[in-house]
This record gives C-alpha cells, sequence and structure tokens, in this order.
C-alpha cells in the first residue's frame, strides 16, 4: 500500500485534510506517550496497567487504534473499554488530563487544522468511553 492510501481525508469532503499521514501519527504517539509516561497523575496509571518490556506491543496496538479510527484500516481488532475498565484509578479527571496532553502533543506535532480534527475524534472517543465507565443510573434526573 503506498503513503497516499493512508492519509487522512484523501479528498472526500468533510473528512479532513491530507496532511496527517502514518508517520506524523506515529510521531505524535510517540510523543505523547512518552509524556504520558513521565506525567505525575497519568504515568503511574500507565505503569501499573503496562509493563516496561511491553510498551513497543502497546504502541502497535494503539497504532492499529488510531490507523482503524483515521485511515478505515479495518486493522485493530482490539475492545478499547475492556482495556480501559480494567485501569485501576482511572477517574474522569485523568480522562481530562489525558485529553489535554493529547491536544497539546497534537498541536506541537501537526498543523492546525489536522491537530483540531485528531482531538476532536479523540474527544468524541474518550466521551463514549467515560459514558461506558462512569455512567450511574442513580444520577439521572
Amino acid at each position: 500500500m503506498n503513503d497516499t492510501a493512508h492519509r487522512l481525508g484523501d479528498g472526500k469532503a468533510g473528512q479532513g485534510t491530507a496532511g496527517l499521514d502514518e508517520a506524523s501519527l506515529s510521531l505524535l504517539l510517540g510523543r505523547f506517550y512518552a509524556k504520558v509516561r513521565r506525567d505525575p497523575e497519568l504515568g503511574p496509571i500507565f505503569a501499573g496497567a503496562i509493563a516496561d518490556d511491553a510498551w513497543p506491543v502497546h504502541m502497535e496496538r494503539i497504532a492499529g487504534f488510531w490507523r482503524s479510527v483515521l485511515f478505515k484500516t479495518g486493522g485493530y481488532k482490539g475492545n478499547p473499554f475492556a482495556a480501559h475498565v480494567r485501569l485501576a484509578g482511572l477517574t474522569p479527571a485523568l480522562f481530562q488530563r489525558w485529553l489535554s496532553l493529547f491536544g497539546d502533543t497534537c498541536r506541537e506535532v501537526l498543523s492546525l487544522e489536522d491537530a483540531v480534527l485528531l482531538h476532536g475524534r479523540a474527544l468524541k472517543i474518550a466521551e463514549s468511553l467515560q459514558a461506558g465507565l462512569f455512567f450511574s443510573p442513580d444520577r439521572v434526573g
């Protein structure tokens, strides 16, 4: 498959730009997860779930997820909800911290247009995950 086949947008109206490709996604994810691992709030959550020697496998899984979301590759076969429900100590505030770091990294690595698009997708995914993880019927109404 050539590089053009894995660019976000590929000229379809309303779908995004052609600037976000697998290389920029890889760069973004590497920088972002390096920040996450150093973060005083998020780092311990991830360290408790992912051993140091398991990070390369985790990063490939994460890259596969984002390639499926952005480029419609269909290569990701995992269950993001199941992965997050197992994380001890995960809170809505930590989701916000994750989103803040992700947005910062998007703006550092990508064009403004691509950063806004990718961060927007992350916000929607986080909203869905949080609804499943933290929804409590007794708080409704």
